[in-house]
């Protein structure tokens, strides 16, 4: 398990039984206008250095076909008009817990926008037990157990 910050932090043993977004969005706040000028600058904060972003089961999930796991962006905190900037989807075999997601490992460019959050899309029969706990780390851990 990845070592997480409160304040970076998307969900924690949240319980994903139905489609849903994360528990908390992470606020990047507003951009800023330069001295002298009357431009905002522009943020992307998925160039340059690298940002690790970790997604853990916590909770083995039953009955699903497959979740869809987004990372989506948006410039306002009710997500009305949400860009998604990377997806990936996972069978209900992947979903056992203790499994750490290969979903991208950083956060991509084109993470633009000032709130972002993930959004778990769920296929199949509702589970009635599964866990997710996600966020921004300061390095993905890559001690893997028993072959994973």
């Amino acid at each position: 398990m990845s070592i997480f910050d409160i304040t970076n932090l998307f969900c924690e043993d949240q319980a994903v039984t139905a489609d849903a977004a994360s528990t908390n969005t992470i606020d990047l706040g507003a951009t800023g206008k330069p001295y002298g000028d009357s431009r905002s600058l522009v943020r992307d904060i998925g160039k340059g250095d690298r940002v690790p972003l970790s997604i853990n089961v916590t909770e083995t999930f039953n009955n699903l076909t497959s979740v869809e796991v987004q990372l989506q962006t948006d410039d306002n905190s009710g997500f009305s008009s949400a860009k998604v900037v990377a997806r990936a989807t996972y069978l209900l075999a992947e979903l056992t817990a203790g499994k750490q997601l290969t979903f991208p490992d950083d956060i991509p460019e084109g993470t633009n926008e000032q709130f972002m959050r993930l959004y778990f899309d769920i296929t199949g029969t509702a589970p009635s037990t599964g866990k997710f706990t996600a966020g921004i780390v300061a390095a993905r851990h890559s001690n893997f157990v028993g072959g994973q």
